[in-house]
């Protein structure tokens, strides 16, 4: 009976081990200079575009088929794409400030996928927790693989991370000063 028990136990154990192995195996970094992270934020009077860089990032497969992700974003790279001159870093200046993103005290953010369900045939709906300022909220979002590429677009709630300036949903009298509180990200992925 011990000798089954025993024999039991370190069936399980090897059997454990050669499926972490496993997970590992399907593990594929993202190529982060060849990635990309678009920004585009509105309010009343138009709306601002611009980028931010992937510090890393990694998808998790089984086999074809997506089963997780985790990622790292260098927020002291935030800035603006259709502003130049002292407008852009006006505004640049403003995003990395305790105004919007803290970027001083909160050099990083991230998001980690819990919980990946396939919704065809290269397509998935994926929620996950990601972390703005030190505050962790869930979202939702698609994201498509084809071979060795991924995209994904994101609508994420401003407010829910205590970026509130300009938002109309905390201040009064606002008028055309008023930001929206969702902003959109779009992300192109090369693993």
């Amino acid at each position: 009976m011990k000798k089954n028990i025993l024999s039991l136990a370190l069936a399980l154990v090897v059997g454990f081990a050669a499926t972490a192995k496993t997970v590992d195996d399907d593990k594929k970094e993202v190529k982060t200079d060849a990635s990309s992270v678009t920004w585009k934020a509105y309010k009343v009077t138009g709306s601002h575009t611009g980028t931010i860089n992937l510090k890393s990032g990694a998808l998790m497969f089984d086999g074809d088929k997506l089963t997780g992700g985790e990622f790292v974003v260098d927020m002291t790279t935030i800035n603006t794409t259709d502003l130049s001159g002292k407008s852009k870093s006006d505004l640049d200046g403003h995003l990395h400030s305790d105004d919007f993103f803290s970027t001083a005290s909160n050099p990083t953010s991230n998001l980690v996928f819990t919980n990946v369900k396939s919704s065809s045939k290269n397509s998935y709906e994926v929620t996950g927790d990601l972390t703005i300022k030190g505050i962790t909220k869930p979202v939702t979002f698609d994201v498509s693989v084809y071979g060795s590429k991924a995209t994904a677009t994101l609508k994420v709630d401003r407010t829910n991370y205590d970026v509130k300036y300009g938002s109309g949903s905390f201040f009064d009298n606002l008028g055309d000063k008023t930001i929206y509180d969702e902003f959109d990200l779009v992300v192109d992925l090369e693993f």
